[in-house]
């Protein structure tokens, strides 16, 4: 054979494009203070964040969101899609103040820096100009004092009453991966994509708040009394302990710390009733489990922590064991605007008219997006699918197996269906499910649908019998054996789609290419 030589310089290009193609993610160490103005609904912060690249590209510049400028007006991205949907333009007439962030002055590693918007003028979107190039392996240190009016609560972030839902609050560097830069501003219809690192945040609040958050609660004092209110609620399945402050009119902090997330919220409520127990997962591990409910509202909350209780256990041995110390559920105000929205170690849930079903289906599918979301943390904006449809799926097999039931169906569910074992069920579950009217494809974009009941079918529910399909295809016990395998590669990272296939394959040994092109189809399998 004869020998070739090749020169150095194609030598140096193929091993720059081999090292290209190995995974990397950005790394992000949040350090934030916040306090908040009850009779003004306002936030007044610090944050500090140690910004890492571990990309192989030097940056000029770091994409900021600023969500809360989403409410500001009637020109934002947010108020332009709510406008051209139906339930949308029922939610713009909930909006009874305006939200926005301000007192923004950004410094990296110490110098004050220059902004600019991307070609949309998105008022949520912002780029920092980096005084300096951020080569690979580089540590940028940034900083920036902010304020942020909160809205009257219509789409995931503000305040109902004496009631706090403090989401996407704070400035947040967007997602830069192999695809680029992520950075798109706030909608209703179409979730988030954030880099994962660790949050370290003190919250102040009049002290007679309970405050439920992401991350571990550190100042003890105040722990043990949600533990020993939350315990003595929880044996007597009925709100009779009630948190009291020693002096409610005073100010009190609250630390918090989390690790591997990407994401912090919290909720703060005078009202609310604790519940707490003590969880042990499948390996032994004992986590915290609390719950949050209103005196007044769904009475079926007195069961709520039993609800999140079964969640975790039966997702941590289908997929992986959950792998922070708490988990929580908060029940948000009798407004509908959102039947539940998940944050890590936290989520809101607002279904004050769901029976004991309805309510264990929609905690459980919250707390299922601790894993899909949560751990495994895809580009939602773009493949929606890929936390709601696979959760959905999880959520079905949830309900099939403890109740015989499912969401979608509810109450019609006829009794001859429900005296069969949960794998028939589940195969009539799916075989109806595939009739529904479903145009685009599974691998649809959140813009791309034109409402919220397209997105809702395609994202949920044809998403969720795609997957079933997959698991026909390689059978139950291979399918969660190489779902357990995806997991454990891909927890705290950014999968995509060829990611899971990949996976998927790896496991099982087969090709899936065939049964992957249908997240192209439009129509019905």
């Amino acid at each position: 054979m004869q020998k070739k030589i090749v020169p150095l310089f194609v030598l140096v290009l193929l091993c720059n494009a081999a090292l290209s193609q190995e995974y990397w993610q950005q790394e992000v160490h949040y350090n934030i203070d916040v306090a908040l103005n009850e009779k003004q609904h306002t936030l007044k912060g610090n944050l500090s964040l140690q910004y890492i690249n571990h990309s192989p590209d030097t940056l000029t510049c770091i994409w900021f969101h600023l969500w809360p400028n989403a409410y500001k007006d009637d020109n934002t991205a947010l108020a332009r899609q709510l406008e051209g949907d139906k339930e949308g333009k029922k939610k713009l007439k909930n909006k009874k103040s305006e939200g926005y962030i301000d007192g923004l002055a950004f410094t990296v590693n110490g110098k004050t820096v220059t902004t600019g918007q991307d070609s949309a003028n998105d008022a949520d979107v912002i780029k920092l100009i980096l005084p300096a190039p951020l080569a690979p392996g580089q540590t940028a240190s940034i900083a920036t004092p902010f304020n942020v009016k909160l809205p009257f609560y219509f789409s995931r972030s503000g305040y109902d009453g004496d009631q706090y839902m403090i989401c996407q609050w704070y400035p947040k560097p967007a997602v830069y991966d192999k695809k680029g830069w992520h950075a798109f501003p706030y909608l209703d219809q179409g979730e988030f994509y954030s880099e994962f690192g660790t949050f370290k945040v003190n919250i102040t609040v009049p002290a007679a708040y309970v405050v439920g958050a992401t991350g571990s609660l550190q100042t003890k004092e105040e722990l043990d009394q949600y533990k020993a209110l939350g315990a003595q609620n929880y044996q007597a399945k009925a709100g009779v302990a009630k948190y009291k402050a020693a002096q409610p009119d005073a100010l009190k902090t609250l630390q918090y710390y989390g690790e591997n997330i990407h994401d912090f919220a919290w909720f703060a409520d005078k009202d609310a009733i604790i519940q707490y127990d003590t969880l042990q997962l499948p390996s032994g591990k004992v986590i915290d489990a609390f719950t949050y409910y209103q005196p007044n509202g769904n009475k079926e909350w007195s069961n709520s922590l039993s609800f999140v209780e079964d969640a975790v256990r039966r997702y941590s041995g289908w997929i992986g064991e959950y792998p922070w110390p708490v988990v929580q559920a908060v029940e948000g105000p009798k407004n509908l605007s959102s039947g539940g929205m998940e944050y890590p170690m936290i989520t809101l849930i607002t279904s004050p008219d769901a029976d004991a079903e309805n309510l264990d289906a929609v905690i459980t599918h919250e707390v299922g997006h601790n894993w899909f979301y949560g751990i495994l943390g895809s580009n939602e904006r773009d493949y929606p699918w890929m936390d709601e449809g696979i959760n959905s799926f999880y959520q079905f097999r949830y309900e099939a197996e403890k109740y015989k039931s499912n969401t979608i169906f509810g109450k019609s569910m006829p009794k001859e269906l429900k005296a069969l074992p949960a794998d028939e069920l589940l195969s009539r579950i799916y075989n109806a499910l595939n009739s529904l009217p479903a145009k685009e494809p599974v691998n649809t974009s959140s813009t791309g649908f034109a409402n919220k009941n397209d997105y809702g079918i395609v994202v949920y529910v044809k998403a969720a019998t795609w997957l079933y399909l997959v698991e026909m295809a390689l059978g139950r016990e291979k399918f969660d054996k190489a779902m357990q395998e995806y997991f454990a590669t891909w927890k705290f990272k950014h999968p995509y789609p060829e990611d899971l296939k990949a996976a998927l394959e790896k496991s099982t040994g087969m090709g899936l290419n065939e049964i992957f092109e249908l997240l192209n189809k439009e129509g019905s399998f």
